[in-house]
């Protein structure tokens, strides 16, 4: 991935573009087909896409283009993933009820914007 400078919360459909190597119309299309890929909305209605989001794009693109599976194929490895039963023990093993893991998404989401703050005001 591509380094800009300053890590941002949210990147448009034309930046995680040329960020990814991917067209629009593909990170579109793959939005129809991995319910995974869902980025949120402006007001406008412009997609705005966080670093998850890259991140998930890119291990799409691994997926698709370098490990050569179909988008079926890449469907059932991304909900295994997601479903794994050892990811499962593990979050019973850790304590990862769906609700703390929610919890500690939203904490790791809060510290990440913290951290952009931080380098925002020191750029100031």
């Amino acid at each position: 991935m591509k380094d800009f400078g300053l890590k941002k919360l949210y990147y448009s459909i034309s930046e995680v573009s040329k960020i990814t190597g991917l067209e629009q119309y593909i990170l579109r299309y793959w939005e129809t087909e991995f319910e995974q890929l869902k980025p949120s909305k402006n007001r406008a209605g412009n997609r705005i896409y966080t670093n998850k989001d890259i991140k998930l794009i890119l291990e799409i693109k691994k997926l698709l283009r370098e490990e050569k599976y179909t988008i079926e194929g890449a469907k059932k490895i991304l909900s295994g993933l997601n479903k794994s039963p050892e990811k499962d023990n593990f979050a019973v093993q850790n304590d990862m009820t769906p609700e703390k893991n929610g919890k500690r998404e939203l904490k790791e989401d809060l510290e990440e914007i913290k951290k952009f703050l931080i380098e925002l005001k020191e750029k100031l």
